[in-house]
């Protein structure tokens, strides 16, 4: 190619093609897309916004933009997302972390703030994001993060050394609360983000989601809560007296939730809107 490709036109030409193809985010994922190929910070592109590029980079960067431009999430793309300002490797195995998640951790980060050293259960760790955060915040705690698909627990497993929480955080295969390392081990908190689109509601979310992210990390069944459900009825007696079980849902089934830890026992039962203002996150305690 004779053209002369510098990196303020490609990433013009890339914003361009994005928009044609519906992408909302098109400027920042151009950025993305070119800083990741050229392992730089995005506010680098400006600075040499001239500089050539080479056609290993137009290669790579073009291949890059064919992906993104069918949709795939850009978090794949790249490889890493970021949640609770740590840094995430994400892949197609795993759910990619959302910011409403970071609602969760604050309700948990509450609830134990007078805790000395608790023991965590993070259910359906998935990328590790929930229980990486936890052990990072909580330097004293020890968190136990349970997976049932092999593939999530290798990302989650890099995760939690990548993170540097690896002397703190252990990580089982496990349906549930069901692979926990000692039978009579019990926690001062549980927290999952569990699977809880409705089964038929799961082909109507935008193709970046149902196309690309792991159905199973998705799909709650009939009404969302079947694994939700599982878990309430199955926490207390993994729980300490006075401990905490903090759940994520979809914002109209905060109340069909509260119904169900009050029919399994919890008490204090209280709901955290996420940063849209929608009900998201579900806490109780369990009795003394």
């Amino acid at each position: 190619m004779s053209e002369t490709w510098t990196i303020l036109r490609v990433l013009d030409w890339t914003r361009g093609f994005f928009e044609s193809k519906g992408i909302e985010s098109a400027r920042l994922d151009a950025e993305l897309i070119i800083s990741h190929v050229l392992n730089v910070q995005r506010v680098m592109l400006y600075a040499h916004f001239d500089r050539p590029l080479d056609p290993s980079e137009l290669t790579h960067i073009r291949e890059l933009v064919k992906r993104r431009s069918k949709h795939e999430p850009i978090a794949y793309l790249i490889g890493n997302k970021e949640f609770w300002s740590l840094d995430f490797e994400v892949n197609k195995n795993v759910l990619i972390p959302r910011p409403d998640t970071e609602v969760l951790i604050e309700v948990c980060l509450d609830l134990l703030k007078d805790s000395e050293a608790p023991r965590l259960a993070d259910v359906g760790t998935g990328s590790g994001c929930i229980a990486v955060a936890l052990a990072h915040e909580l330097k004293n705690s020890t968190v136990d993060a349970f997976e049932i698909s092999a593939d999530a627990r290798e990302v989650a497993t890099r995760n939690i050394s990548k993170n540097k929480v690896d002397d703190r955080v252990s990580i089982f295969e496990s349906d549930l609360l069901s692979g926990r390392r000692e039978t009579t081990q019990k926690y001062h908190l549980i927290a999952s983000n569990l699977p809880y689109i409705p089964s038929a509601d799961v082909d109507t979310l935008s193709s970046e989601v149902k196309d690309h992210e792991p159905r199973q990390a998705l799909d709650g069944g009939a009404d969302g809560l079947d694994l939700i459900r599982n878990l309430v009825t199955k926490a207390g007696k993994h729980l300490e007296p006075g401990g905490f079980l903090v759940l994520e849902a979809g914002f109209d089934q905060l109340n069909t939730l509260e119904n169900l830890l009050d029919a399994a026992g919890f008490g204090a039962i209280e709901v955290r809107k996420d940063y849209g203002g929608h009900p998201r996150v579900c806490s109780g305690t369990w009795p003394v």
